[in-house]
């Protein structure tokens, strides 16, 4: 089922996205967190924007959240995706089911434009975030070096709006009451 992701969940989250870090360049990140480190970076991402977790049997088998995706004012109605599941848990739909909730919330927000940044290498992500919707926007050949070589990014995006006047900037809070009808549609 697909909840609210609490701090009590950092450690299993933490544990899922380790293996990320180490073994492969899906993130440019270079050392694993430490866990105060990481849960003070799930507690300020998740006071803002929408962060949940896939649980089954009491055990988070992933987890997917939005962040800011540029710092600029303008930029407020545009959000990053990021996802990570458990190795055993891939292959079950759990991903679709994490993203397209994560997308609802955000387009139930107001949101116009959602962003996923993937290593050129990451082919299954590549798959699923063009399954997901998203359109190739541009690709940066070389920009990321991890692992002994370097690495190209490719930028997805979906617009979930029309690209007329936006309104009021979407306000800026982690889950709440209003989401979880939309998580529990996505869980079933």
């Amino acid at each position: 089922m697909i909840r609210a992701a609490a701090p009590g969940d950092v450690p299993a989250m933490l544990a899922i996205y380790a293996p990320y870090i180490r073994e492969t360049a899906v993130t440019f990140e270079w050392e694993v967190p430490a866990l105060n480190a990481f849960a003070q970076r799930f507690a300020a991402i998740s006071a803002r924007y929408p962060w949940i977790a896939w649980e089954e049997n009491g055990a988070v088998l992933g987890y997917a959240y939005a962040d800011a995706a540029f710092s600029r004012a303008a930029y407020a109605w545009d959000a990053d995706l990021s996802i990570y599941l458990d190795r055993d848990a891939r292959g079950r739909g759990i991903g679709a089911r994490l993203y397209g909730c994560l997308v609802q919330m955000l387009r139930l927000r107001g949101f116009h434009n959602l962003y996923g940044i993937v290593t050129g290498e990451n082919s299954a992500s590549i798959r699923f975030h063009e399954r997901m919707g998203f359109a190739r926007l541009g690709t940066l050949p070389r920009t990321g070096y991890k692992l002994g070589r370097w690495h190209d990014v490719i930028w997805f995006g979906l617009r979930l709006c029309p690209a007329d006047a936006p309104g009021a900037p979407p306000a800026l809070r982690g889950c709440t009451e209003a989401d979880r009808e939309t998580m529990a549609r996505f869980s079933r």
